[in-house]
């Protein structure tokens, strides 16, 4: 067995990848913003800042991304014992990275979720789930009344809080309350890069994101009891 690099025996390249994708959402909401900003925003370059930010953090995590793929899982192919008959090729999953980043990161962390699981932390991330859930209602209803009554600034306020939350904590929350579950659970072991790669789909498809925050803390309320 070849041996590892300093950089793969002291850099956890998983945890590392998890981190990187966790900042897509907020990146590419920054660069929405940027791309939905009526013309004349109140301040000079605002709009083209944050298409440029947007572009930008996107580009470096996504290289980031690659990265950190392609040397996970040289490090898994390395160590046969562990990985099993999981072998996972370093140089197609940097070029899938390449392509679709977010995609690539979380189909690879579901299926080193399947052979080595997924280090669990705080204990009450279902908190942020919920409180996800929470703002989403409540910006749909924000969002309805103001289009009833006619009120800009509510609508803004209501979609703009359910959208940072959403954006900047959902995926953070419901990955790594499934890793905790999935370790310390006795009936109910959910993937967290499935539930993350659902989270990014998610926040693109708006009905999905209460569904899915919905479904996910009935189930782990079920399990509990």
């Amino acid at each position: 067995m070849a041996e590892l690099s300093s950089s793969e025996r002291w850099v956890d390249w998983a945890r590392l990848l998890e981190r990187m994708l966790y900042a897509f959402p907020p990146v590419i909401g920054v660069g929405l913003v940027g791309v939905l900003q009526d013309a004349e925003p109140g301040v000079p370059g605002l709009q083209y800042g944050l298409v440029l930010f947007g572009t930008f953090g996107y580009t470096v995590l996504t290289l980031g991304v690659a990265l950190a793929l392609a040397l996970d899982a040289r490090r898994v192919r390395r160590q046969p014992r562990a990985s099993g008959s999981w072998r996972p090729n370093p140089w197609l999953n940097a070029i899938f990275g390449l392509l679709w980043a977010p995609a690539a990161g979380v189909i690879y962390l579901a299926r080193r979720h399947r052979r080595f699981g997924t280090p669990p932390g705080w204990s009450r991330w279902w908190l942020v789930v919920a409180l996800s859930l929470s703002t989403t209602l409540f910006g749909f209803a924000a969002a309805v009344v103001a289009l009833v009554f006619a009120i800009p600034s509510l609508f803004t306020a209501g979609i703009g809080l359910a959208g940072a939350i959403a954006f900047g904590a959902f995926p953070i929350a419901i990955h790594q309350d499934a890793a905790y579950v999935s370790t310390y659970g006795d009936s109910w072991g959910p993937n967290p890069g499935l539930y993350l790669g659902l989270a990014f789909v998610s926040l693109f498809v708006p009905p999905l994101q209460p569904t899915l925050a919905g479904y996910y803390l009935v189930r782990r309320r079920v399990v509990e009891t």
